[in-house]
């Protein structure tokens, strides 16, 4: 880690921005942090906020020992992220411990971080800075001023781009990237992600949002050739019969219906996509098949507390299928986490799957199709994607 202690003696002073850890080694423990620079009664520091898949814990440190401390944090992690006022890098450490620096340096010169201890929470899109798209979807005034009924959903919108920045180490800046927004609605993420993607961070993506309503894809169309977004695509079609690319880099599906979700995660796993991110919504098949099973013979009365309440049981689907849709992922060869999209006071729909294709050698795909199998099994329940999947040949049950 010499290289990496070397680099943040050299980045963390005034002109240090931010930085993000990510990528664990182990996913029992820390699974992302992220260091800002704070001045606190007349002192400079770095506050780290670490992250479990539950909590949030802060750490400040001095100046003196904060890279050896940061140093010693990456041990656990495979990427780092790091923003200062002249420029950006990309820390990446391969599975044998291979280092690898890239830096860019800005064109110009970007604002140095705010130092304040009570400050503002940080938006990749911030309030008073004019976003075009915002406007006409309604979220922000011509002042840059958010409209105070859109709140929820600019938030929604930044905390979605938090998602993409996480991954941008996983995506190729050589070459056109593909990706695809399945279920787009209205498409204000989907907008957001080529904002931010081609606009702020200079990659080249070709971006389709596909949705079964003419009247909304007609309208994200002209938005579309307004703002001279001209490989932004919008489509009407069917998650389960798109055929219209070979390759995809990145899959998208948000708040997609029941089914819909399991149709977009085989395609993504039949295209091999780099990334896939999906906020579930609906769940109610399984819901369904608890129903038609009889509990005495698959799970002998002992989820009676679950299951004889209507509201309970549909809550429980919901998180069997997701949990399943995951461990699928997983098989499949894909790093998955299941995170807070947004808080739940704002949608009970806010599970997100963000799934990063990885080397074979490092997913344990036999004990996540154990996983799988034993689940079902007890459940007495057969989830759409592990048909679809089975279908294509794709069987990761024992």
């Amino acid at each position: 880690m010499k290289e990496i202690f070397e680099l943040l003696k050299q980045v963390l002073n005034r002109e240090f921005i931010r930085a993000v850890l990510s990528n664990p080694r182990t996913k029992d423990g820390v699974v992302k942090a992220k260091v800002r620079p704070l001045e606190k009664n007349g002192d400079f520091m770095f506050q780290v906020e670490k992250f479990t898949k539950t909590q949030a814990f802060h750490e400040n440190i001095n100046c003196k020992d904060a890279a050896e401390i940061l140093a010693g944090h990456m041990e656990n992690f495979r990427q780092m992220q790091i923003e200062t006022v002249q420029a950006e890098y990309t820390v990446l450490v391969s599975k044998k411990g291979k280092i690898s620096i890239k830096r860019k340096n800005r064109k110009s010169a970007a604002p140095p971080a705010e130092l304040s201890h009570d400050r503002k929470k940080r938006y990749i899109l911030e309030e008073g800075t004019f976003v075009p798209f915002l406007n006409d979807l309604g979220v922000m005034t011509e002042e840059g001023k958010i409209v105070r009924t859109k709140t929820d959903k600019f938030r929604q919108i930044n905390r979605f781009l938090e998602f993409i920045e996480d991954i941008l180490p996983q995506l190729d800046k050589g070459r056109e990237l593909t990706i695809l927004d399945f279920g787009c609605g209205k498409s204000y993420l989907t907008f957001a992600m080529y904002y931010y993607l081609k606009e702020l961070k200079g990659f080249d993506i070709h971006v389709i949002g596909l949705d079964l309503k003419e009247d909304v894809i007609r309208r994200c169309s002209g938005l579309a050739k307004k703002y001279g977004y001209e490989k932004l695509h919008f489509l009407v079609g069917d998650i389960a019969d798109y055929e219209g690319v070979n390759e995809v880099d990145v899959v998208v599906t948000l708040h997609a219906c029941d089914t819909a979700t399991d149709y977009a995660l085989a395609k993504a796993i039949g295209w091999n996509a780099k990334v896939i991110l999906s906020v579930p919504c609906c769940q109610h098949e399984v819901n369904g098949q608890f129903a038609k099973a009889d509990k005495t013979q698959c799970y002998d009365g002992c989820l009676d507390p679950i299951m004889d309440y209507g509201l309970l049981r549909e809550r429980f689907a919901a998180l069997v299928t997701d949990g399943l849709r995951a461990k699928y992922l997983e098989a499949a060869g894909y790093d998955t986490q299941v995170l807070e999209f947004i808080d739940m006071e704002h949608t009970p729909k806010n599970i997100l799957l963000r799934a990063v294709r990885a080397d074979e050698k490092r997913v344990t795909k036999k004990s996540a199709g154990t996983a799988i199998e034993k689940c079902e099994r007890f459940l007495q329940i057969e989830p759409t994607l592990g048909r679809l999947l089975a279908d294509k040949g794709e069987n990761y049950k024992e």
